[in-house]
């Protein structure tokens, strides 16, 4: 065979420093796993001053969802995992599209079979049967074919697969960063599938052709694919390649027993998105989930992405599974909301705000400032508000509360000193506010809560709010604010 064109290739691959790749099927979202492949490999590659790299696995063309490559782009950049090479971006080992690489998957087959590690199989095999563990590689007849013969029936004409020639007898043993030496009995593994009829190659195929020849040094990916680790030692070893590191992480879990799975209704990262939270919590999160720091960093759990790459090292990557709590995503999505500046708060706020608050009259900034404190997800904004936009119908026994000290009659009391008090300020600020109703609590010989509990419920309709009385005054304006006011004065008076 002519070497001419591996020679070429071997001469295009990057040497020198990390080069870590992420390598998605497109096949419709960012499942939480996949998150945190993405996220530890890129951290991997920007903690040792590497190339991450984008590579789309396309060669399952049945899997294959209309669009889904770009929720990769979208998600990858909205989590700010840029990367230095890629289908968009180019670089010294394109294409980056498995599909756009069908013509070297084949050249490399055939050189295996060449070196004795692989050989043509006319056999009528179905790939579920092999899945299922129904294939036994000793009764394989092809296997004994010699070359000269195999190669005639596949320049006649004649169907055929190409098969990893796995050694009958011997062990295999491989390292992994996180499960240290794994040795097995090659007499376990099957003569996979490398190339398939229809000369698209295998996934466990495609990706050590890749993997070699776009240069790439630590090898991220599920502790799934750990039993097919030998079988790909034996693929570098059968080229005459360097094994790369491989980092086999432990899954994500929905609970003790298991996985988390989109067909079960675990949420993708689009969903966490939708669900209100935030993508730099989410990343803090994810990264924590199969990962600690060491060192001074121990006890640390709040990272930004940048010091995320600072302190991210591959030791630090448990065996045991991860199990996703999404109340304690909550916690980190409340810490991220309430570390905000008030602007990149109102930022995302106001969105969620104006879905129920349609008065432009109404100040979103301001609603935002009552929220921050007070929220754990975006999405709870919109029902938190709502009332500033139209009072909610509401029952007078609210008007009760003991902890105040209030009972209706109270609180018709406190409402027909508050509004005539009110209706004659001249200011209508926050400060003008919350001194009128201090100084009223004191005239009237009551606990500021006795007075602002009736006020509160009256402009609000609702026992717990956002901000207190003073505040959602301010906000819904004197008209409304009075308007309201008197309206539950009217209620208590019946």
């Amino acid at each position: 065979m002519d070497m001419s064109y591996f020679d070429a290739m071997e001469a295009k691959i990057p040497h020198g420093k990390i080069r870590t790749r992420f390598a998605p099927s497109p096949t419709g979202y960012m499942h939480v796993g996949n998150l945190r492949t993405a996220l530890y490999t890129w951290l991997i590659a920007r903690n040792g001053g590497g190339t991450f790299i984008l590579r789309i696995e396309d060669t399952d063309q049945g899997r294959l969802v209309e669009g889904a490559t770009d929720v990769i782009y979208r998600t990858l950049a909205e989590c700010g995992l840029t990367h230095d090479e890629g289908p968009d971006v180019g670089g010294p080992v394109a294409p980056y599209i498995q599909s756009e690489r069908r013509d070297t998957y084949g050249k490399y087959a055939r050189l295996l079979v060449e070196k004795g590690h692989a050989y043509y199989c006319f056999c009528e095999k179905t790939e579920s049967g092999e899945d299922s563990g129904d294939f036994h590689r000793a009764a394989d007849p092809c296997r004994s074919l010699s070359p000269g013969e195999a190669q005639a029936r596949a320049d006649a004409g004649e169907p055929y697969v190409i098969r990893q020639k796995i050694p009958e007898s011997g062990t295999t043993t491989f390292h992994d960063a996180i499960f240290g030496d794994i040795t097995v009995d090659n007499s376990t593994l099957d003569d996979q599938v490398l190339l398939k009829r229809d000369g698209l190659p295998t996934y466990n195929f495609a990706n050590v052709i890749d993997d070699h020849l776009m240069g790439i040094t630590h090898v991220v990916r599920g502790s799934e694919y750990l039993s097919s680790a030998p079988k790909y030692n034996l693929l570098y070893e059968g080229f005459g390649w360097e094994v790369p590191t491989y980092v086999h992480c432990s899954p994500v879990m929905r609970d003790q027993h298991n996985k988390m799975s989109k067909r079960h209704g675990d949420p993708s990262y689009e969903d966490l998105k939708e669900q209100g939270y935030l993508t730099e919590a989410i990343l803090n999160y994810v990264a924590l989930l199969g990962w600690s720091p060491r060192g001074e960093q121990a006890e640390r759990e709040v990272f930004s992405l940048s010091e995320l790459a600072q302190a991210f090292d591959i030791e630090g990557i448990s065996k045991s599974p991860a199990i996703f709590d999404l109340e304690k995503l909550t916690h980190f999505n409340a810490l991220y909301l309430r570390a905000m500046t008030p602007e990149a708060f109102h930022a995302v706020a106001e969105p969620c705000i104006r879905q129920t608050v349609k008065n432009p009259a109404l100040d979103t900034r301001a609603i935002a400032a009552l929220l921050q404190a007070r929220c754990e997800r975006l999405t709870e904004i919109p029902e938190k508000v709502a009332f500033f936009e139209a009072l909610p119908p509401y029952e007078k026994d609210l008007f009760t509360n003991r902890k105040s000290r209030t009972s209706e009659e109270v609180s018709r009391r406190m409402l027909e000193s508050v509004v005539p008090a009110l209706e004659e300020l001249s200011d209508w600020t926050q400060e003008s506010i919350h001194d009128c109703l201090v100084h009223l609590a004191e005239k009237l010989e009551v606990k500021n809560a006795t007075l602002m509990w009736p006020v509160r419920i009256a402009a609000a309709g609702q026992a717990v709010t956002p901000g207190g009385a003073v505040e959602i005054c301010r906000i819904l304006g004197r008209e409304e604010c009075l308007w309201r006011l008197r309206l539950g004065l009217e209620m208590l008076s019946v």
